[in-house]
């Protein structure tokens, strides 16, 4: 939105909420005219009091007029005090209409688009931005209506005194004027632009917090940096435009504060010898330091920071789009969702068949490394922490179905991330395929790791068609007719069908958690790597749905390690391991509640509940 736009639309707003209230405003302007009166008696008074008084030699007459000038300053505080009576009649509805107009958005936007998240910016405009618009509202009207009745009681006064003071005041007073005025829209423009880019950093940065673990794990830690730093230039860069105006706007501000008190001192000889009199050049110079100038310059204060403020945060209650979507913030992003933590960039190798977890040294070709191995394995979130993970021996051998049970914090997530390389261990070691999981060979500098494929609880889905969403862990092409069969393998060919095919477009905000995790699950169906991390990424799938989805997964070529939220998930493994904050037991679903009580209190809620 550009700043003459913003300007109009505003203008526009203001107008129609101003001619809907005449009656508070012909209250102001009555009252105000009692403040015209005592600027006109502060310096008129002064002048009289000089020439008519104390010069002349009549002491009482000074006196009597100085007296005069304090009823008005008397006649200005009984002013002041209705201008604030009235202006509660004038601020107050525009808060409230503020209001009303953030309610009703934030529910038309929720009624018409029930899917998608709530109106993060409702709030802010509830409560801080309908703030901030009163405070700045009531301080413009205060202000410019001082200036406005200062400015015609001082005006006529110099009119009164001599009108030759008025052609040398004026010039002065304008010529600053105008400059002050030239720099109110740029600064809207820059300030507006300045809002939108620290939104969108804000917005970006809590977008990549969510989703930082899975930005690592796909090696897109420098990618993501670069957009930030993007955002921060452009941020810098706006921030130096804004600097730049407001040292033009103080400019203009010492003009027209300062420059007519030098041209009527200057000019003081001149009009002393053109018959002025001392008394209305001291009266000018009353009204121009004690009144109009300070007027002026409040104006100006006003205008050019509460202003611009106003017409900005006006202007987001006018706007039909989003908080966030102007410069700087044109991206769209999809809020609650985590980026899955790989991406392979490259085949991985051919998928080993089913061995032996202990394969004999005495066969004929090698054994095929295990597809994870840890040993000794101790991790600890901080030096003095508890161990989530302390001593944990585990081989996965390659083709094996693996799930991993426990209560919830008991380190089951922790335990996959170790095996995708996202945490180091803090003793032991974990290997994937042969190689050490974090900074071995297959992970490149720009890259993933291909040897490996982690899907979290909540699954990535971004904007573009249904087939990038399915496709996007393959390095290359994938067919239709495959994509099509693995969609039907995973039982999600309905939604792509209830989407409108493999080429239609996919907006994420109108996805259930369960479609998503469908569209993720298939996704990794289709990726080449040999490992599937599952950390719960079923959670959202009813039990039928989840078994046809882990079966499909299980008889992928490649090993299957999945995060259970479901007894039934370890019913359907090869072997279980259980983690009960003691010590780790890995067996088979038969064997394990002979030797696991926790797990034989699982199984027997399992049952309960069945």
């Amino acid at each position: 939105m550009s700043g003459d736009g913003s300007w109009r639309r505003v203008s526009r707003e203001g107008r129609r909420f101003l001619r809907g209230r005449p009656r508070p405003l012909r209250r102001l302007a009555l009252w105000s005219l009692l403040e015209s009166a005592h600027t006109f008696l502060g310096g008129y008074a002064v002048a009289r009091a000089l020439d008519d008084g104390f010069l002349a030699g009549r002491t009482g007459t000074g006196i009597g007029w100085l007296a005069v000038a304090a009823a008005g300053a008397l006649l200005g505080a009984l002013a002041l005090r209705g201008v604030f009576g009235g202006l509660a009649d004038l601020v107050e509805p525009l808060r409230d209409a503020l209001v009303r107009r953030a309610v009703r958005r934030a529910i038309g936007r929720a009624v018409a688009d029930p899917g998608r998240a709530g109106d993060s910016g409702a709030v802010s405009r509830l409560t801080q931005q309908t703030e901030m618009a009163r405070d700045s509202f009531a301080g413009l009207v205060l202000i410019s209506r001082s200036f406005v009745f200062t400015a015609l009681g001082a005006l006529l006064g110099l009119a009164a005194l001599d009108p030759v003071l008025l052609a040398l005041v004026v010039p002065a007073l304008l010529l600053g004027t105008v400059a002050f005025l030239a720099t109110l829209r740029p600064m809207a423009h820059v300030q507006r632009a300045a809002l939108d880019a620290d939104e969108a950093l804000a917005a970006r940065t809590g977008e990549l917090a969510a989703g930082l673990r899975d930005v690592v794990a796909c090696g897109g830690a420098a990618s993501a940096g670069d957009r930030v730093e993007l955002l921060v230039a452009a941020q810098e860069r706006l921030t130096g435009r804004l600097a730049r105006w407001t040292a033009l706007r103080t400019l203009a501000l010492g003009v027209a504060g300062r420059l007519p008190v030098v041209v009527l001192l200057a000019a003081t000889p001149w009009l002393l010898g053109r018959g002025v009199s001392t008394g209305a050049v001291a009266g000018a110079l009353t009204y121009l330091l004690q009144s109009l100038l300070p007027a002026l310059d409040a104006l100006m204060t006003a205008v050019g920071a509460a202003g611009t403020r106003l017409l900005v945060v006006l202007d987001r209650f006018c706007d039909a789009e989003p908080a966030g979507t102007g410069a700087g913030a044109r991206t769209r992003t999809e809020a609650g969702t985590a980026r899955t933590a790989s991406v392979p960039a490259q085949p991985a190798q051919a998928a080993h068949e089913p061995e032996p977890e202990h394969a004999s040294a005495s066969a004929p070709a090698p054994a095929p490394a295990p597809a994870v191995e840890l040993h000794r394995v101790r991790f600890a979130y901080g030096p003095r922490a508890h161990p989530v993970i302390d001593g944990l021996d585990l081989v996965v051998g390659p083709g094996e179905h693996l799930a991993v049970v426990g209560p919830s914090g008991i380190g089951k997530s922790t335990l996959t991330a170790l095996i995708a390389g996202l945490l180091p261990p803090g003793r032991g070691s974990v290997r994937v395929a042969g190689a050490a999981a974090r900074g071995a060979p297959g992970y490149g500098p720009g890259g993933p790791d291909v040897r490996r494929t982690l899907l979290p609880q909540q699954a990535y889905v971004f904007t573009g068609t249904v087939r990038e969403n399915l496709t996007h862990l393959c390095p290359g092409p994938v067919t239709g007719g495959e994509v099509r069969r693995a969609a039907a393998a995973l039982g999600s060919d309905a939604l792509v069908a209830r989407l409108g095919g493999l080429d239609a477009p996919v907006d994420p905000g109108r996805l259930s958690p369960g479609e998503r995790q469908h569209l993720a699950l298939t996704a990794a169906y289709l990726s080449p790597a040999p490992l599937l991390l599952l950390d719960e990424a079923t959670c959202h799938l009813d039990p039928r749905a989840e078994e046809r989805a882990e079966r499909a997964l299980a008889e992928r070529p490649g090993t299957l390690v999945v995060v259970a939220h479901r007894i039934s998930s370890a019913a359907r493994a090869d072997r279980v391991l259980v983690l009960d904050g003691t010590r780790a037991v890995c067996g088979t679903h038969a064997e394990l509640p002979a030797r696991s009580p926790l797990y034989r209190d699982l199984v027997g809620m399992w049952n309960a509940r069945g």
